[in-house]
């Protein structure tokens, strides 16, 4: 299994692209399915959850062609006449958000039977709320032996559903479910995402009828069928703000180009309060700071957007472990969203963790040692601290990373970062 080996002390100085949104691109993918008519989705990150959720559309019938365009990656998806409407166990358990081609499946063909994700390392993330919005829309549902099989013969119909939380994927099931239903269906606290705007005017652009845009009021009147179109996948704004705080903890000036800082300004303000400058541009932020000066300890609390994202939690506390000061951060998202502490006291960070609260009492140095990322998320917030720490930092399981950054030690190298990967390393420490 491939490991990343960084040797910390080099500043960044120089330019980074921000990929095309994985959160964005996947559901996307998956609208795919809604249409006979080709969908030709253009600034496609080049990722490994992208390439299992197009296996299994290939497994529907999707024609699926990959080719570099003027935008980077493009991928055309046409489902001419869709062949299956199962998807298998070994296929969805790669990628949860691949569970999302339910309701597709279901709006098109009338059934479905798809398996359940299975566990996640950060937290339940049942998809209850996901059943329930096709249940009030008219399906059949039934558990067995670990698959949902949903029936709708005579298609979905519309309904008022209002979730009793706000759930990212509950949101975007229901919307690629709805599109086809027959009559309005109305989304009440709904999720507010930029990847869910996106998604929306996407489907606008194939001839859905979608009202509420970037509220948590969503009204969708049904259509009998869609049509195919172009689109670019928004910018990364996880990816965006990981760079933005590497650049930080390692000092120097780095531009963030292909992006958009109205995506992460919740983020640069506690960069802000923290010491760092950050000067917006027409496509990105332009990331400044002198690494002789300290930074201050600053608290977060992770929130529903339009708050500080949970995906960027794990970065925020490495750039915070060799702050002035204790920065305490909240997470209220996901309950076991903080398995990169050890990994981050490996490297010498001083961390203590109550239930979702994370005391960070900054340290003048961290040191290499190897370290294991637990998820997508934790592993780029080890890559961070491998930047800055004294001497050689391994990092195993990278595996975990290939799911959410393209190219990450390309980009950093070009920054100056001595960041390299090695092949068929160990995964353990």
């Amino acid at each position: 299994m491939d490991s990343i080996v960084i040797h910390g002390g080099n500043r960044l100085n120089g330019q980074i692209e921000v990929s095309g949104a994985k959160n964005s691109a996947i559901k996307l993918m998956a609208a795919s399915i809604l249409t006979d008519q080709p969908l030709l989705l253009t600034n496609m990150p080049r990722l490994a959850d992208t390439r299992f959720l197009g296996q299994l559309l290939q497994q529907f019938g999707v024609e699926v062609t990959e080719r570099n365009g003027a935008d980077g990656q493009e991928i055309l998806f046409h489902a001419p006449k869709l062949t299956s409407t199962f998807a298998p166990y070994d296929l969805v358990r790669q990628m949860r958000a691949s569970f999302n081609v339910l309701g597709p499946l279901l709006a098109r063909s009338g059934e479905a039977k798809v398996s359940l994700p299975g566990g996640c390392t950060i937290g339940a993330r049942p998809v209850d709320l996901h059943l329930m919005a096709l249940t009030a829309m008219g399906a059949e549902i039934e558990l067995e032996e670990g698959y949902v099989s949903a029936h709708a013969p005579k298609g979905l119909q519309g309904a008022e559903i209002e979730f009793p939380f706000v759930s990212v994927g509950a949101t975007e099931h229901a919307l690629l479910a709805a599109v086809l239903a027959n009559g309005t269906t109305v989304l009440k606290r709904a999720a507010r995402e930029p990847e869910i705007g996106d998604l929306a005017r996407c489907l606008i652009a194939m001839g859905a009828k979608i009202e509420g845009l970037d509220t948590d009021v969503l009204t969708i009147t049904g259509v009998s069928s869609l049509n195919g179109t172009t689109w670019s996948v928004i910018p990364d704004r996880i990816e965006m703000g990981s760079y933005a705080l590497a650049a930080a903890m390692a000092g120097g000036e780095v531009r963030l180009t292909k992006g958009r800082a109205d995506l992460i300004t919740a983020l640069t303000d506690k960069m802000i309060e923290a010491g760092v400058e950050i000067e917006p541009t027409a496509d990105g932020v332009i990331v400044r700071r002198d690494p002789a000066q300290r930074l201050k300890a600053v608290n977060v609390t992770t929130e529903i957007y339009p708050g500080f994202a949970t995906d960027l939690q794990a970065q925020f506390m490495a750039l915070m472990t060799t702050a002035e000061g204790t920065s305490v951060i909240h997470e209220n998202i996901f309950e076991n969203r903080f398995m990169h502490a050890p990994e981050l006291a490996r490297l010498g960070a001083d961390i203590s963790v109550h239930a979702g609260e994370a005391h960070v009492r900054g340290v003048e140095k961290l040191h290499g040692a190897p370290v294991m990322a637990t998820d997508l998320r934790a592993s780029i917030s080890l890559v961070m601290a491998g930047l800055v720490a004294e001497g050689e930092t391994t990092v195993g399981r990278v595996y975990h990373l290939d799911r959410g950054f393209e190219r990450m030690e390309e980009k950093l190298g070009a920054c100056g970062a001595d960041v390299r990967r090695v092949k068929g390393g160990a995964d353990e420490h």
